[in-house]
């Protein structure tokens, strides 16, 4: 157990042993700061998920640069939000489900809390999935459901390595899928740059009709992702649970690790919407990942294309297996029900394989996914806010008053966006 943790909110220490690289300092034994870094990376992945290539590339297609700023604005409070669950796992040594469902005491309640958060983790698992099959189709030529089950059978792998090998050697893996996604998507943006002027006018809030809502709508749902909350939590409190480092020194390289972890994110993410916005603006085809790909072949050259294809592929398959420890949390914090992962990520790819099957298209499939994100998100941020406020679950490292007021505007945006867009559909504007 940390040293420095409230003993009245430590959680009991874990069977599982937490290994760490350690030097010397005077007498006592402290970890790399490097060592202690790799939670955010990892829920990270969720911010480099084909539903955000699919809303990014979509958003730079149709409207050029328009939407860069919610690009900027998504990742600057993804940062916050990510630290604040990191924060309440390391403290805490409890993910924000399990607090969630110590708190929700009526068992209707607790189940209707997860039905809408097992909803977007479904959703989540449909755009991942579906990501993985595109790519592998675009590269190999393989039918998209073949390349479904291609995808889910990688992502099983994955967890296992996490299940056998613990949660550092897992974290190695996604981490060099994420160096993978970050150049496939990027490559392009050094070959045919975007324009200055066009960038500068993308970072001025405005909307241009109901579309870009919708599309502002589905960028946010993909930047700011329900089960990333949830998932940050577990994943620092697994990392961290048997760690005797002081806890103000985890909160330190906690800040590192998300810092680190969404610039790399917000980047990629930008680079993606600007490569559209400068070369996919106009061509025919482009609001599909088939057609983007196709474009850039066309426009840039086959190894900007093939780039891309690798990109979305690795993004497939590292985001699926974050989304599946995610949904695994879930069930077990809110239900008290523990899902082994593997039969989990079993279970969950049947919602993504049945679309395949019946020959839905895949990019709107991942664009109307990262909208049914969206509408999780306060469901996420709400608690999470409430939570780190509060002394009796942090003690003296609950947020400060700035934070809890920036957490508070944040979720009130958020909620605002999604209302503007129900309004929007329901009176079919």
């Amino acid at each position: 157990m940390p040293k420095d943790r409230p003993q009245s909110i430590a959680a009991p220490a874990r069977r599982r042993r937490v290994r760490s690289t350690r030097v010397r300092d005077g007498l006592t034994s402290r970890p790399r700061a490097a060592w202690l870094l790799g939670p955010a990376l990892v829920a990270g992945v969720a911010y480099l998920d084909p539903g955000n290539v699919a809303s990014n590339m979509t958003a730079g297609a149709r409207y050029g640069y328009l939407l860069v700023w919610v690009v900027v604005l998504a990742n600057l409070i993804a940062w916050l939000v990510q630290y604040l669950s990191a924060k309440l796992g390391v403290v805490t040594g409890k993910s924000l489900p399990e607090l969630l469902g110590e708190r929700i005491r009526r068992p209707w309640a607790r189940r209707a809390y997860w039905a809408q958060a097992e909803l977007v983790a479904i959703a989540t698992d449909i755009a991942e999935v579906i990501g993985g099959a595109v790519a592998l189709q675009l590269l190999f030529h393989i039918p998209l459901l073949w390349g479904g089950l291609i995808t889910g059978a990688v992502s099983l792998a994955l967890l296992v390595v996490h299940t056998r090998r613990g949660p550092q050697t897992f974290e190695f893996i996604v981490i060099g899928l994420v160096a993978i996604i970050s150049i496939g998507f990027v490559a392009g943006v050094f070959v045919a740059p975007p324009d200055g002027t066009g960038i500068a006018g993308g970072l001025v809030p405005r909307f241009e009709d109901s579309g870009s809502v919708l599309l502002a709508a589905s960028i946010l749902g993909a930047t700011i992702m329900p089960h990333a909350i949830y998932a940050h939590s577990a994943l620092s409190r697994d990392r961290f649970a048997a760690d005797a480092t002081p806890v103000p020194r985890l909160l330190r390289a906690t800040r590192w690790d998300v810092s680190i972890a969404m610039a790399v994110a917000g980047a990629v993410n930008v680079c993606i919407l600007l490569l559209a916005a400068a070369n996919l603006a106009g061509a025919h085809g482009t609001d599909s990942l088939e057609g983007a790909y196709a474009a850039l072949r066309d426009g840039i050259g086959p190894i900007v294309a093939t780039l891309f294809a690798v990109g979305l592929l690795a993004s497939g398959l590292a985001s699926t297996s974050v989304g599946a420890y995610a949904g695994s949390e879930i069930m077990h914090g809110l239900l008290h029900v523990r899902v082994p992962l593997v039969l989990r990520r079993v279970i969950s790819l049947v919602p993504a394989l049945g679309l395949l099957a019946v020959g839905a298209d895949p990019t709107a499939s991942l664009v109307l996914s990262q909208v049914v994100l969206s509408f999780g998100i306060p469901f996420a941020l709400v608690p999470l806010i409430r939570l780190t406020a509060q002394r009796a679950v942090l003690g003296r490292y609950r947020n400060r008053t700035a934070t809890t007021v920036l957490g508070v505007l944040a979720a009130v945006f958020l909620i605002a966006l999604n209302g503007m867009l129900l309004v929007l559909v329901l009176t079919g504007a």
